[in-house]
């Protein structure tokens, strides 16, 4: 197993994740600067030094396995949550 950058920091392997979703949430972890690699055998280890990369794997992990629909009806509840947060901070100002 490889070294994590940081002293403190936790590796864990990702698991019950198929190949080619292993590599999506692989991509998505790069793009987030989070430290991880997949070694020849498939299998995907990230480096979590603080609470937000876990946070952010097991969204990673999220946005690549949960089925379109749920994605969608989640999204949908932020908006919601959003747009109903921004009409209290305008009529507040008024």
């Amino acid at each position: 197993m490889m070294q994590p950058y940081h002293p403190d920091a936790l590796i864990s392997q990702v698991e019950k994740v198929s190949r080619c979703d292993r590599w999506s949430v692989y991509q998505r972890l790069q793009e987030l600067t989070i430290p991880c690699w997949c070694p020849e055998d498939g299998s995907l280890w990230v480096e979590i030094e603080h609470g937000l990369h876990a946070i952010l794997l097991r969204s990673a992990i999220y946005g690549a396995i949960a089925p379109r629909q749920e994605l969608v009806d989640w999204l949908e509840r932020c908006w919601d949550t959003v747009d109903s947060e921004s009409i209290k901070s305008y009529q507040n100002r008024q």
